[in-house]
This record gives structure tokens, C-alpha cells and sequence, in this order.
């Protein structure tokens, strides 16, 4: 049986650390501001955090590219010339049409390649969740799963990914297309927060709304625990957009109120992009997400 290699893209949000334990390599996006367009590193190599954040703070649209063909070429071949198949794990494609590209170039890949297998899947989900279903596919393959087995695993695992979410306004996430116009009334009343989950279909949806930021933090930390399934066994990853101390104060909430591991990361560029500085997010694996926008 082949060996199988684990791809996900800038969109899921996974450090260095992780993508290492679990196997998992990515296919970069790209940021575009102040005329320059630059490889969306999840590592931050070309910016740091503070500095990306900095430029929306200041008032500056940052732009987001989806993964260009020739990258898709590039990582690709890169692991089918190694004698990998290959199982992509993508950006929902109601965010970005990342996996339609990525299935386009695989379909000249397995002509050229044709003892070897490419899936490529929408996770329905973006940011840590993405990455979530990335990190589980990595471990599925490190059992000795096959491609197709692990591609047929998680796609039928993509509604158990959690996530609920806070941002200060739903202005950005409109402007970049992630959320329908006719919901950033939810972020356009004063002092109130919004809350967003990944629904059943992969949209960005607004659920609910919540004066005052301390009361969002505790109530997305509620919301995870009643989708939690098994606490003593799950970690929850909180990721930030440059706001470490609400991150730590949500860690805090999580371990007194639900009791169960934690990992903070950040929320990266292309995410970060279209969400803005200040969001937290919450995500999990757990109770089978049916809502729909």
C-alpha cells in the first residue's frame, strides 16, 4: 500500500508544531496589501502577527488570494514524485474555490501519475477546524490508512467539527464576501458581539448576538461545552486574531467549565484577513453540526 500524504492550505490555521506531529504539509494562499502580494505563511514569515493586525487596525483592507494553480502543481508533485498519495483537505468552498482548483489540477496529475491517488475535500469548515480534519486525516494515515480510506473517514467526519467564533463586527466577513450581506446587521448595533459557527452546508453563520465582549467569551465557552460529547478525552484549540489575553481568559473558562485540554494558537493571514483583529474562536470535535443558514 502507498504511502499517504496529508495536505491542507493557508486556511487552516495550523502552526508548525502541529503540522509536524501529525504529518500534515499545506498549500499556501496568498495576502495581498499595500500593493504586495505574499505567500500566506502560517509560520508568519514574512510579517508578524502584531504587524498584519497593525494594518487592518490602522484602517488598511488586506486581500486574500485562493491557492494559485501552479502551487497546487508544485506541492503535488512534490509528494507524488516521492511515491505518495495525496488526500487535500480544503477551505469550505462557500470561503474559497480553493478545492475546485486543487481537483482541476489533480485531474492532469493522475493522468501523468496514474499508479497514484489525489483526493481532494471540501472541509465545509475553515480556520482550526479545517485543521482539525487535517490533523485527524494525518493520524488515520500515520495508522496505515489508505488514501481512499481516509478521504471516505473524513468526509464523513466534516459535521463534527465545532466551531463557534466572536468578532467585534461582521463588517469585514461581508466585505470579503464569508458572510450574506443581509446578516451584518448582527455586528452593526453598539457594544454588541456576534456569534458565528461553521453550519452543516460550510457557510459562516451568525447564530446569535451578545452584549458586551466579556459575556461573547463565556458564551461561545458555553456553547462548546453543550457540543462537546466527551470532555476527558477532547481538546478544544483556541485561536485568536492578536487578542492573547481575551485567548487566555477563554482558556481559563474552557478548563473550569468544561474541563477538558487546551491548545491557543493564532487565527492566520488569510483567515485574519477576512475576520479582523480582536476575534476568538473556539473548536472542537463533538456533536454533529445539522444547523443551516
Amino acid at each position: 500500500m502507498a504511502k499517504v500524504k496529508i495536505l491542507t492550505d493557508s486556511c487552516s490555521d495550523l502552526p508548525k508544531d502541529l503540522r509536524e506531529a501529525h504529518g500534515v504539509d499545506y498549500c499556501r494562499m496568498n495576502t495581498v496589501y499595500q500593493g504586495k502580494e505574499t505567500p500566506a505563511s502560517l509560520d508568519f514569515e514574512y510579517y508578524t502577527p502584531k504587524e498584519l493586525y497593525d494594518v487592518m487596525r490602522n484602517g488598511e483592507r488586506v486581500t486574500t488570494t485562493q491557492v494559485p494553480p501552479e502551487e497546487f502543481e508544485r506541492v503535488f508533485t512534490k509528494y507524488l514524485e516521492d511515491v505518495f498519495d495525496i488526500v487535500y483537505i480544503g477551505c469550505s468552498l462557500k470561503q474559497s474555490s480553493s478545492v475546485n482548483t486543487g481537483e482541476m489540477v489533480a485531474r492532469g496529475l493522475r493522468e501523468k501519475y496514474p499508479l497514484r491517488e489525489i483526493y481532494c475535500i471540501d472541509s465545509l469548515i475553515a480556520c482550526m477546524g479545517e485543521g482539525l480534519l487535517a490533523m485527524r486525516a494525518g493520524d488515520y494515515a500515520a495508522s496505515g490508512m489508505s488514501a481512499k480510506e481516509i478521504a471516505e473517514k473524513i468526509s464523513a467526519e466534516r459535521n463534527t467539527v465545532n466551531q463557534f467564533c466572536t468578532v467585534h463586527s461582521l463588517d469585514m466577513l461581508r466585505k470579503a464576501g464569508r458572510v450574506k450581506a443581509s446578516s451584518a446587521f448582527f455586528g452593526n448595533l453598539f457594544g454588541v458581539k456576534p456569534i458565528l459557527i461553521a453550519d452543516k452546508a460550510g457557510n459562516q453563520t451568525p447564530i446569535k448576538k451578545v452584549k458586551g465582549q466579556r459575556s461573547a467569551l463565556a458564551e461561545i465557552v458555553n456553547l462548546m461545552k453543550d457540543a462537546i460529547t466527551d470532555p476527558k478525552n477532547a481538546t478544544v484549540y483556541i485561536v485568536h486574531a492578536d487578542a492573547i489575553e481575551d485567548a487566555k481568559e477563554v482558556e481559563a473558562m474552557v478548563k473550569e467549565t468544561i474541563g477538558c485540554e487546551t491548545y491557543i494558537g493564532y487565527i492566520g493571514p488569510i483567515i485574519g484577513a477576512s475576520i479582523g483583529p480582536g476575534a476568538i474562536a473556539l473548536y472542537a470535535f463533538g456533536k454533529e453540526v445539522t444547523f443551516e443558514g
